[in-house]
């Protein structure tokens, strides 16, 4: 009988060992998932068009200076690159080397967009003499060629016009003033007359754009959009658009991952369980509900909600290569 538990104490050390090994092997390596989006009457100048989606970070350092992770980049070709937010650690958080280190790099950003999630820093703040001052943060990221997207951007290929869109802006109508948007978390400065105006000024500069000068229409939030938050934006006193494609991250696919199980949590207080063992088809990769199409990332980093949880189990950091095709020529 000793030798029987002995040798299953055994077993069992070596598999924790191996699992240990795989884990922080694979904690630090990166993948290139690839997506195929198929829109009705794409315009043909489109067809193939190629989106690059970056997204959660949280300060991850994968090889000297992001060597890494900057390898695999500058071996793709792209036609646009996007950040989804949470490259940092805490909206207080001041290291910013591992996103600067990556974004420095990068070959191809030409045309390079960032929205923010919900560790990363506000956008402005309101400075002593209550100027309403971007954020540090922000301003080095955009000097090292990757803007902030607060309403709306257009890309130009061949005569065809896409049009990316910063969601939680895109729904809201400036008629209805300053709003709290279920699942929006507004900013410690929102009763600030300096925010007000700016965001006034955005709601309207979005609100106003030609809904037909464009061909293609893609949103960028960090936060997925559940089915049930879509209902709710539907009826109520929001403004849908015709998105053709939503990108998001936030999840990392559940953070811990069990083999034929999948994510055994997300952070989705949408859900009915919290985010407690979601449905296999609504934690990443590509999905429809309501005639919208949503891809989000698994993305690279791991959230230090639970500090000794602090990395992915089974669970491949990935960036994820968006292809645009036509559904009629499929």
């Amino acid at each position: 009988m000793k030798k029987v538990v002995r040798k299953m104490l055994m077993i069992v050390t070596v598999l924790i060992l191996v699992s240990a090994i795989y884990l922080i092997w694979d904690n630090q390596r990166v993948k290139v998932v690839e997506q195929t989006v198929e829109i009705q009457d794409l315009a043909s100048e489109l067809e193939g068009l190629t989106i690059l989606q970056i997204t959660d970070l949280h300060e991850k350092n994968f090889g000297q200076n992001q060597e890494k992770i900057i390898q695999s980049i500058n071996r793709l070709e792209y036609d646009v690159i996007v950040f989804t937010g949470d490259m940092l650690n805490g909206e207080d958080s001041t290291n910013y080397k591992p996103f600067y280190n990556l974004i420095e790099g990068i070959d191809n950003k030409e045309f390079a967009l960032y929205v923010p999630g919900n560790a990363d820093p506000e956008n402005y703040y309101i400075d002593s003499e209550n100027n309403y001052v971007l954020n540090e943060f922000v301003q080095g990221m955009e000097e090292r060629g990757v803007s902030l997207l607060e309403s709306a951007s257009y890309f130009e290929k061949d005569g065809a016009r896409v049009r990316f869109d910063m969601f939680e802006m895109s729904i809201l109508h400036p008629d209805q003033g300053v709003v709290v948007a279920e699942g929006r978390v507004l900013p410690q400065y929102a009763h600030t007359r300096e925010y007000r105006e700016h965001h006034s000024r955005l709601a309207e500069e979005i609100h106003t754009l030609d809904e037909e000068n464009h061909d293609l229409l893609v949103a960028l939030n960090h936060y997925p959009v559940v089915d049930e938050r879509i209902e709710q934006l539907q009826s109520g006193r929001y403004v849908w658009r015709d998105f053709d494609l939503i990108m998001a991250g936030h999840y990392h696919g559940g953070q811990i991952r069990v083999p034929f199980i999948g994510a055994l949590f997300v952070p989705e207080p949408w859900h009915s369980r919290g985010g407690l063992l979601p449905s296999s088809d609504r934690v990443s990769g590509l999905w429809e509900y309501e005639d919208t199409q949503q891809y989000v990332s698994r993305g690279l980093g791991a959230s230090n909600f639970i500090p000794f949880l602090n990395f992915r189990v089974f669970n491949t950091p990935e960036i994820n290569l968006i292809t645009f095709k036509n559904l009629s020529s499929s």
